[in-house]
């Protein structure tokens, strides 16, 4: 199937009802940077255990800040996870649509964000994918096996450095299963009248946290787990400033 197919089909997902961790089940982009210093990244997660099926868009300016955005409130979002790295956050409405196969676009109205990214496939994507398509169910949980499929996957892929479990901001440890992916051919982005001009590769990778956003845009559709939030051990905060 095409990236647009596996797309729709994740809006039907569910989460296991006798999982344990806070569990995700969707698509994005894993993070997509521009040389201009702009990050951005997509999560559309319609399966969550913790609350309904949410949008976030994710963008890192220039100077490092990262603002998140979300149709649902923080503490249902990504900013449970991410906030003591996130400057600044924002509930709106988030829209993506796929108007062709390998084509989507991510819009927010009231911030005047337009996304647009071309996917494609190549040798290292239908290789992952081939492999990703017999892992037996298990070794999608197991530390050791992830963490060779990303040592294996950054190069391949050509996306600097990956990890596929570590630590986020607030202190949770996660597991991402991307068990399919494609990378963004080509990209176009503004934010509020500002473009912000061709992907490209940052001179230092950027990161949340243990996760490393990828030196060149990858689609993934799979999911996420979580540990339990725990106040006792994690923060709380869905902001530097919450």
């Amino acid at each position: 199937m095409e990236p647009r197919e596996y797309a729709l089909r994740a809006e039907s997902a569910r989460v296991a009802e006798d999982e344990h961790e806070e569990a995700f089940s969707g698509y994005g982009v894993m993070g997509l940077p521009f040389a201009s210093g702009h990050v951005l990244g997509l999560r559309r997660f319609p399966a969550s255990s913790i609350g309904p099926g949410y949008f976030s868009v994710w963008h890192r300016d220039p100077d490092g800040r990262w603002d998140f955005y979300s149709d649902v409130e923080a503490m249902s979002s990504c900013n449970r996870f991410f906030g003591a790295a996130v400057a600044g956050f924002k509930q709106t409405e988030i829209r993506v649509s796929w108007p062709e196969s390998h084509r989507l676009v991510a819009e927010m109205p009231a911030e005047e964000f337009r996304w647009e990214a071309t996917l494609k496939a190549t040798p290292a994507t239908r290789l992952m994918n081939a492999l990703g398509a017999v892992m037996p169910e298990p070794l999608w949980k197991s530390r050791l096996v992830l963490g060779v499929m990303a040592r294996v996957a950054g190069p391949l892929l050509g996306a600097g450095k990956l990890r596929l479990f570590g630590s986020a901001p607030n202190r949770q440890q996660f597991i991402a299963n991307p068990r399919r992916i494609w990378v963004v051919a080509s990209s176009r982005a503004s934010l509020a009248g500002e473009d912000m001009g061709e992907p490209g590769p940052l001179a230092k990778q950027a990161h949340l946290g243990d996760f490393m956003i990828p030196q060149r845009g990858v689609l993934a559709i799979g999911g996420a787990y979580f540990e339990p939030l725990d106040e006792a051990r994690h923060l709380t905060a869905a902001t530097r400033a919450g």
